[in-house]
């Protein structure tokens, strides 16, 4: 079951970046991120209140976000804590969309969904340094021909005009992967302790104040007039989708993180046919190509992960 789940998240992050990149064309970074912490939080909203107020109406069900959610086998944790571990994750996943954002809005999609597809690569090593995972000959197989992979796509990216030595929205994108790949560690940490849909719910609450006080502080320096589109809370409903499936899979016993972060990578498939077909971008066959080589270290990755 976590693998299907791991799979429909996938799907739609894949329509969560073609949301992103359409809202973001010639529009402000910091107000479309807080539009959608705000729209999250709305969508989150009705969990946090049915669950405080009449618990046994979604009691044994997916839809309880308290902490004492069945779909949770950890031991008592105290709720100061359970916040405490929640609001870091708001920061690490903030931190990431921001660069993200960023990036995104400044390099094609057939770029910058390739570039963050390898993030697994470096969960993947960051399991090895941090928890004391060994890589076997298939996953160093995998890492070495998502490395090679890059290195196509930036002969790639020079030919429109994007060197990834000197492109800074390139370093910035690289920023947001690394900080992408720290949450997906801390999730394996926290999912230990914490229901799935407590996670969520609250991470997405204590994104608004967060991302409201940088953007009352960018203000100051710059201007972020936001441009209205459609596309914005789609953003926000995309990737609630893509979580709610992302956190039940991670809850499952027999769940491997690694296997589900590249699985949720796949996501980039969806994205680069976006890119391809509604947003038009160029030097498609050898970005084709240069997606093709990571699709396989991926593969490698999740077949090494669970022989």
């Amino acid at each position: 079951m976590w693998v299907l789940l791991a799979f429909v998240s996938a799907f739609f992050l894949g329509f969560y970046d073609i949301a992103k990149k359409k809202s973001l064309n010639g529009n402000a970074v910091l107000s479309v991120l807080f539009c959608n912490t705000i729209f999250c939080a709305i969508i989150f909203c009705p969990f946090i209140i049915v669950s405080a107020l009449c618990p046994e109406v979604v009691k044994d069900t997916i839809f309880n976000a308290s902490l004492t959610s069945i779909y949770s086998d950890c031991a008592e944790i105290l709720p100061l804590k359970a916040h405490l571990l929640v609001v870091i994750k708001a920061f690490i996943v903030l931190s990431s969309w921001i660069m993200g954002y960023y990036a995104l809005k400044h390099l094609p999609i057939t770029i910058a969904g390739p570039v963050n597809a390898t993030r697994p690569v470096l969960v993947l090593m960051g399991a090895v340094l941090l928890f004391g995972e060994k890589l076997n000959l298939l996953q160093w197989g995998g890492v070495a021909i998502s490395l090679f992979s890059l290195f196509l796509l930036s002969l790639s990216g020079r030919k429109e005009g994007i060197d990834f030595k000197s492109n800074k929205w390139v370093y910035i994108l690289f920023g947001a992967v690394i900080t992408g790949a720290i949450s997906g560690l801390y999730d394996k940490f926290i999912m230990k302790q914490l229901p799935p849909l407590f996670v969520q719910s609250w991470f997405n609450i204590y994104q608004v104040p967060i991302m409201g006080t940088v953007l009352l502080i960018m203000n100051r320096f710059t201007t972020n007039k936001l441009q209205w589109r459609w596309w914005i809370p789609l953003i926000s409903l995309f990737v609630s989708i893509a979580d709610f499936a992302y956190f039940f899979a991670l809850s499952y016993d027999d769940a491997l993180i690694a296997v589900i972060s590249m699985i949720r990578r796949g996501s980039v498939v969806v994205s680069f046919t976006a890119g391809a077909l509604l947003l038009r971008e160029k030097n498609l066959k050898a970005k084709a190509l240069d997606l093709a080589l990571i699709l396989v270290g991926l593969a490698l990755l999740c077949w090494g992960s669970v022989i």
